[in-house]
């Protein structure tokens, strides 16, 4: 439990709020900490310090409290939350005003589970990426959490590489903590061998991961490849 990013679900609608926490149940790295259905809720939770709270999903439209102002209390009382809006609003000044309130990710309904979880495994990245440095950090350090909040921009990714896979292939060079090769991969994330090193290379030329020989083996000579942190 303590190694799980503790999430606290806001939402006043009771089946989407089950919704939302079965998907939070679903994904590995987290642990459902409580359900509120209003603001008042929340904030009653947040403050009584009883389970802490790494991670809100917020729903903007509360019936008491709006979401905005559930930010602006969260950080007035300097609890070390971080937020994550998923709203069906879409006004621009609202969005803004969240961006500029210390949201991490804004996922507007409706959406897919898939959507869900690709947030959240950004997330869990960017706080891997901050956790994992001492107490000072380099400025390409903070460049690379904050990226991971971002996914890669459409189009840029040379052709037959999907961002999904690849997503998945940066999340096993993560998890693992040592060097893994193209079969090991492959097998993980049921592709092909060569599709497999495809992205390996992909980002082993993209400097985000380093390419070793990996001595002992026999026949041909073969690559390992570890994520750089």
């Amino acid at each position: 439990m303590s190694d799980n990013i503790r999430v606290l679900v806001i939402e006043d609608d009771t089946i989407t709020a089950e919704a939302h926490a079965e998907y939070v149940r679903r994904l590995d790295g987290f642990a459902l900490v409580g359900v509120a259905h209003n603001g008042s809720e929340a904030m009653t939770f947040l403050g009584s310090g009883a389970e802490p709270v790494d991670l809100v999903l917020l729903d903007m439209n509360l019936p008491d409290i709006h979401g905005l102002d559930i930010i602006r209390r969260i950080r007035g009382a300097g609890l070390p939350t971080d937020v994550i809006a998923i709203t069906a609003v879409r006004e621009l000044h609202i969005v803004r005003a969240a961006i500029s309130s210390g949201i991490v990710q804004y996922l507007i309904k409706p959406f897919t589970y898939s959507a869900f979880s690709d947030k959240l495994a950004n997330y869990r990245s960017f706080r891997q990426n901050l956790v994992a440095q001492a107490s000072s950090t380099t400025q390409s350090e903070v460049d690379n959490a904050l990226a991971a909040l971002r996914p890669p921009a459409q189009g840029s990714l040379p052709k037959g590489l999907s961002d999904e896979t690849l997503k998945g292939v940066i999340l096993m060079l993560k998890r693992g903590g040592t060097a893994v090769s193209a079969v090991e991969v492959a097998a993980d994330l049921a592709l092909s061998r060569v599709t497999a090193r495809r992205y390996l290379e992909y980002l082993a030329d993209q400097e985000s991961a380093r390419r070793a020989p990996r001595y002992g083996t026999r026949g041909r000579p073969e690559f390992e490849y570890s994520w750089i942190s």
